[in-house]
């Protein structure tokens, strides 16, 4: 006999398209899911576990708003659980669909998203009847569409979900645990779960491709970025924040239209958190703690899907919360916890005489002032102005693509950026993180902090040393430049009046004693972590809430 949670069997009762989903699944298994009504970090990191070491078990089924996910690891699945419209009901969707595209025209002219909803429920309403039993055929009646309760329930939902949301991939927007979405053609969409970090084949897909190039016009247009033959490749920001590449048409694309949508947690991760996930270790954000909150030049490095920006954000924390940040990008990803922060964002569009460039915006930064810097992501001659931002003073932190210090050099040096050799120990701090494999285990870690010591015109180089190095066997990032770090001692401390360098490891170690008690106590929430060490900043050690 197949047992059920009692928490999934509740929820069934509450939800027809669940109930129907655990029916079905009763038939093809002995196995059915743990459910969560609210799956939390706590939650994620147990079902990671899981997943790890014995899949089956990572079988569960959690909420997100009104709908619901299933994951079974052990099949690398997951399953939007939504009612399957057959053909009869498919029918009656395309009816009501134009019914309410004709009335529409009536209407008053929509503002905000609350007021769409609003007017779409009423016509829907007008557009159907609700009668008893199940009319198989899609009969109109005074202009109405016959339909029994449930499916007036389920068309109404399909109404919502591709006018008001996203189409067929709306629960995959609503997921907050998904990180990437990778649609080609009419194919089955996949995805990279936070829980798993490889790809799950979805059972969301497009009907044919003129749904799908329906969808791509559609998502284009609300972004104010068309797609079209003309301009098949669009890169964009949905409104939830997430970042899309769209590739139009069979001609560019020759499997179908195709996207991928980079998504991003409405509140960043903390540090803390990235400590428990093993990206980062205490003795390393101590460290960051200190070069931070001594404006240091810090870049985050890396290939694409590292987790450099979740990293940039949650160590955006360790600068002092009384400052002033200015960050620049291009697709808006930073989320600095500072009150005193001004986002500039690119303008791409329009003719060439309004447009935006990171430059423009950074040279801009260079009149305001800020304590801090913050940049998306240098790529092009913006390197230029963020390194004479560095030597006006100005500490900056940035993302870059490049896998160690030798390429980033190399990068920094050529086309299009072209920083002299002699500039690029302007950089005090390089810290590279890594997408890696560990016993199939798809991990994120940092894998090497290297601090800029100088250029030496005599090696025709930057010196460097390497001070923080993550060991694959161990999955441990050990830190190098004890009683050795260059920009500890001679920076720091130097800059601070220490009567002996060596005492700020000292102060090194009492912050990894504040991190190491945030970790041992659980405080893993970003808004918590981050109240913390902005009362540090303001009221000093005492402000904390715990003794270390």
């Amino acid at each position: 006999m197949v047992v059920i949670d009692p928490a999934l069997e509740k929820a069934a009762k509450g939800n027809i398209y669940l109930r129907e989903y655990i029916d079905e699944l009763q038939k093809v298994t002995n196995i059915l899911p743990k459910y969560y009504e609210n799956l939390s970090v706590k939650d994620l990191a147990e079902i990671r576990k899981n997943a790890i070491l014995d899949p089956n078990s990572a079988n569960v089924i959690y909420k997100i708003g009104n709908g619901h996910i299933h994951i079974d690891a052990l099949r690398s699945r997951y399953v939007s659980i939504e009612h399957k419209l057959d053909m009869e009901e498919k029918e009656k969707l395309r009816i009501i669909k134009d019914s309410i595209l004709e009335k529409a025209t009536h209407e008053e002219s929509v503002e905000t998203k609350e007021d769409l909803i609003r007017i779409l429920e009423k016509l829907f309403d007008m557009s159907v009847e609700v009668v008893s039993g199940r009319n198989k055929k899609a009969k109109k009646t005074s202009g109405k569409v016959q339909v029994n309760q449930k499916e007036y329930e389920i068309l109404k939902y399909y109404i919502n979900r591709d006018i008001v949301g996203y189409g067929p991939i709306e629960p995959l927007i609503l997921d907050p645990y998904i990180e990437d979405v990778h649609l080609i053609g009419t194919g089955k969409v996949r995805v990279s779960h936070k829980a798993f970090q490889y790809g799950l084949e979805t059972n969301v897909r497009f009907d044919d491709d003129v749904s799908l190039n329906e969808f791509f016009i559609s998502i284009s247009e609300r972004m104010g970025r068309p797609v079209s033959a003309s301009k098949p490749i669009v890169d964009g920001t949905l409104p939830d924040g997430s970042r899309i590449n769209m590739i139009y048409s069979n001609d560019i694309s020759a499997r179908g239209s195709s996207c991928t949508i980079r998504k991003f947690s409405a509140e960043p991760i903390s540090p803390i958190q990235l400590i428990k996930f093993g990206t980062f270790s205490p003795e390393f954000v101590a460290y960051i703690w200190l070069c931070l909150e001594n404006k240091m030049n810090v870049i985050l490095s890396g290939e694409t899907a590292s987790g450099k920006t979740t990293a940039l954000n949650a160590i955006l924390s360790f600068i002092d919360h009384r400052g002033k940040i200015y960050s620049v990008e291009d697709t808006p990803e930073v989320k600095p916890p500072q009150k005193g922060w001004q986002r500039c964002v690119t303008r791409e569009s329009g003719p060439e005489e309004a447009r935006v460039t990171m430059f423009d915006l950074l040279r801009a930064a260079l009149r305001s002032r800020p304590d801090y810097i913050v940049i998306g992501e240098i790529r092009g001659e913006e390197g230029r102005v963020a390194f004479q931002c560095m030597q006006t003073g100005i500490p900056v932190m940035a993302t870059f693509h490049a896998s160690n210090a030798t390429k980033f050099i190399q990068r920094m040096t050529g086309q299009p950026i072209n920083i002299p050799m002699s500039f690029i120990d302007n950089v005090n701090v390089i810290i590279f993180q890594s997408a890696v494999n560990v016993n199939r285990r798809f991990l994120r870690r940092v894998t090497n902090v290297e601090e800029f010591m100088g250029y030496s015109k005599e090696d025709g180089g930057v010196l460097t040393r390497n001070v923080f190095k993550w060991d694959s066997a161990t999955d441990k990032l050990y830190f190098r430049g004890n009683n050795n770090s260059y920009i500890l001692e001679k920076r720091i401390a130097a800059e601070h009046g220490y009567s002996e360098p060596k005492d700020i490891y000292k102060d090194l170690r009492q912050r990894e004693k504040i991190i190491q008690k945030m970790v041992d106590l659980d405080i893993t929430g970003y808004h918590e972590v981050n109240k913390i060490l902005s009362d540090y900043y303001e009221y000093g050690p005492n402000s904390l809430p715990f003794t270390v």
